[in-house]
């Protein structure tokens, strides 16, 4: 099991989703089309991590990946998903590109 301090834990669930996204992914680009519906916060983005293609609406700390239609919050979930990791794998992951 991946040993994390509560401290960072915290920080890395407030972290805002494009500043992660941009820390992980391996090519990233916003869309300048996209219109948001119920937050103004929100921009959609298209990235590839780890050869995966995804486009993904980030609003404050949380995503949804409009393709696979699940979502969640905080950096070890965005993580977790785009780089199709389990907890140990997503911190390990965010250490080692010092989010």
């Amino acid at each position: 099991m991946a040993l994390v301090d509560k401290s960072v834990l915290t920080r890395w669930r407030d972290l805002d989703a494009a500043v992660v996204l941009r820390a992980l992914a391996d090519r990233l680009k916003p869309d300048p089309t996209y219109v948001p519906i119920k937050s103004p916060q929100s921009r959609r983005w298209h990235a590839n991590v780890r050869g995966r293609d995804f486009e993904l609406l980030l609003t404050g700390t949380k995503f949804w990946d409009t393709r696979e239609r699940v979502g969640g919050g905080g950096a070890v979930d965005l993580a977790m998903h785009v780089a199709d990791v389990d907890f140990a794998g997503a911190v390990s992951l965010l250490k080692q590109r010092n989010i």
